[in-house]
Order: structure tokens, then sequence, then C-alpha cells
């Protein structure tokens, strides 16, 4: 990191006590920066690193039982799943070898098995091998700058499950509710509002305080369903802006946060570069997302920290999450200044992580916790 106030500051807590960082420190999935994902060992590593809110990723199993994972149907890359033939062969696409002509597929969902088989994967590092011609090799060809120390057969968790071990910690919960897959159109909006509502009876059936629990969704649908119909719970939904990946899209996402905010919506979460942008001297300033969505007093929250990789090499290829401020982005503390960015001039009030210490020790030393 270069010389700076920042630097200096930050340099000047290294000594000090370190706290939980409340609301203010997110785990993204646990702490995929070296532990699998959604794994009961990730979520313990983003304890210890004081996380205040540790991400439960929700899916469900062929019996509707709720589980944490990223998505439906990636178990092919985030588990052993396809080492075990009995449950490899329950895949919605077994595993077909690469050839000259094809890379190495396959398509593994946790509807295609049960909850018990579920918890008798092994949580991996999220990884595939195209070139792969048995599901051994498969396992392999994560990015280099992931370390593959902890990966040793990580646990998978049931989502009651996790809210059992959070609630033990004494932490705080931010359930994603995932989209279900190939469910036909005229029966979408039934199955969606049955699954968020399943999501939050498994708080209200374990007696946690809805304070405790930020729901999150990419479709404003599911927001407004639990805004409406789980106040307690909709207060503090989370509504996850994907809009804004296009030029149209971002238009209207910021078109359209004095509406949501007149319709319950309280939390925004756009990903880091719908929040920053760059000025003409090199300065990294609030963008036009962020000043919007101030103006209709909305909440912001930022994902996600820590996922790009080494600084240099993220912004040199335009990464999806530092595209907007790449062009002054030239080494791993800089990831300070996106922070330092994020809270100063964005004005946001939590961020995911996917090694949430260094949000933990940025909040310590500033007083955010």
């Amino acid at each position: 990191m270069d010389d700076s106030p920042l630097k200096n500051q930050l340099s000047s807590c290294s000594e000090r006590p370190i706290h939980y960082a409340s609301t203010f420190s997110i785990s993204h999935r646990g702490a995929p920066l070296q532990f699998p994902e959604h794994s009961r060992e990730g979520m313990l590593a983003a304890a210890r690193q004081g996380a205040g809110i540790i991400e439960c990723d929700v899916t469900f199993t062929q019996d509707n039982r709720l589980v944490c994972r990223h998505s439906q149907c990636d178990l092919h890359t985030t588990t052993n799943i396809l080492t075990i033939p009995s449950l490899a062969a329950k895949c919605t696409k077994p595993f077909s070898p690469a050839t000259h002509k094809k890379s190495a597929a396959a398509k593994c969902c946790t509807s295609d098995i049960t909850l018990a088989e579920f918890k008798s994967l092994c949580a991996k590092m999220d990884s595939s091998n195209a070139s792969a011609v048995t599901p051994e090799d498969y396992q392999h060809g994560g990015q280099l700058w992931r370390t593959e120390l902890y990966n040793q057969c990580g646990t998978l968790v049931e989502h009651t499950e996790y809210i059992k071990l959070i609630d033990s910690l004494g932490l705080q919960f931010s359930p994603e509710l995932k989209a279900r897959e190939a469910v036909p159109r005229f029966n979408r909006k039934h199955v969606q509002e049955a699954h968020a509502q399943q999501v939050i009876d498994d708080y209200k059936n374990l007696n946690i305080s809805p304070s405790r629990v930020w729901p999150q969704s990419f479709s404003e649908a599911a927001i407004l369903y639990w805004i409406q119909h789980e106040p307690a719970f909709g207060k503090q939904a989370v509504y996850l802006d994907s809009r804004v990946n296009t030029p149209s899209g971002y238009a209207e996402a910021v078109a359209s946060l004095p509406r949501l905010q007149q319709r319950g919506v309280r939390i925004m979460a756009p990903p880091i570069f719908a929040l920053l942008n760059t000025s003409a001297d090199g300065e990294i300033v609030s963008s036009e997302y962020a000043r919007a969505a101030k103006d209709a007093g909305l909440n912001l929250i930022a994902w996600s920290l820590e996922r790009s990789g080494p600084i240099k090499l993220a912004a040199a290829a335009g990464d999806y999450y530092i595209q907007s401020i790449a062009g002054v982005l030239h080494k791993d503390g800089d990831i300070y200044r996106i922070l330092d960015a994020l809270v100063n001039k964005a004005g946001v009030k939590g961020i995911f992580s996917d090694w949430p210490g260094t949000v933990t020790y940025y909040a310590n030393c500033m007083g955010l916790w």
C-alpha cells in the first residue's frame, strides 16, 4: 500500500484488540478465499475473523429440505459428488469426459439427492478441470491464488444447522433465497413465495429474533413478499441488485430507487463497481447509484471484497467487481482504498467479503463495530 494518511491510520491500529464488527463485516459464503464455501469450517473461520453477520445461500434438496449452497446446481464443482458413483449417477447431467472436440462437463443439483445424501458429501473449493477425462481429474482446476490447504472434506450444512451454529456464536444471519431452476412459468410465483416463506419459518421455529436476520434476494418479488407477509423480517431484507450489469439496467436501477423505498425496501446491495467511480485526478469517488440511494433514504451494502484475486492482475483483466475503478488500482493494499471509499464516499453500512478479517480490521480501526 502506498504511503498515505489511510495507511498511517491503519498501521496505528495493528496492536489493538480486535472485536466483532457487528453488522459491518459480513461473511460472503463463509471464508471462501481459503475454505470451501458454505462449509461449517468456512463459517467458523469467518466467525474467528470477526464477521458479525454470516451468510447462507439457501436452496433445497429432493426431499425439500433447505441447505446452504451458492446454487441449486453447483454440486459438481463444490463437492465430491462425482467421485461417488451411486450419487454421481443421480446427477441431472452425469460426468462426460473431455475429448478433442468438447470440454469435460457435468451438472449436479441439490434437488437430485436427498438431505441424507447431501450430508454424506464433502465440501471442496469451487473448481473444475475442463480437460478432465475422469471424475477424479475434474475435481481440480481452482484459481492458483486460492489455497487448497483447508480442502479436507469440508462439512456441508443444512439451513437449520447453520442457524443453530451461528446462534451458538452469538452472531447474526443472512440467508439468501436462491432461484429455483426449471420451475414452470405458470407456477413460478407460487413456488417462489413458498420457498421465501419456508426460509423465514426456519428462524421462527427456532425462536430467532427477526432483528438478527438479514434475508437477501436478487428477486424484487421475494423482497416485497417478505415486506408484506413477514414485516418483522422484511424491514431488514436486502435487495441484491444485479440490474446494474448493463448500462441500460444501471440506469433503470438508479431510476427505480425512490419507488422501491416507497414500497418499503430499506437496503440495496449492488456489486462494488456500481457504487464507485474514478475522478479525473485518479481518486475513487461515489457513483450515481450511491448518490441516488442516499437521496432516496436507502441504506447500502456492497459485495464482494477479496473475491477478485491479486489486485494488479484483476485490474488488468477488468475484473467484474472492480471494473469501474480498475484504472486506479495497482497493489493488493489498494483493497483498503476500495474499502475506505465504500465507507466514506459511497456510505455503505456493510460489506460482504470472502475473507472477513480484512473488513473486520478496518471496522475496528475506524470504530465501525
